[in-house]
């Protein structure tokens, strides 16, 4: 029996014991972040 997901042409893949969706995410280029998304931006760029 397929799932909700799979009958949409939804598929997974299996990394050790666990099944991960596949999504992907349309690449527009065209977004925003807030306040705080630009502040973790920083962080996990120059804090290392």
């Amino acid at each position: 029996m397929k799932s909700l997901f799979e009958e949409m042409g939804g598929t997974y893949r299996q990394v050790g014991d666990y099944f991960i969706t596949n999504l992907v995410l349309p690449d527009d280029g065209d977004y925003q972040i807030g306040k705080y998304g630009r502040l973790r931006l920083h962080k996990l760029v120059y804090d290392q």
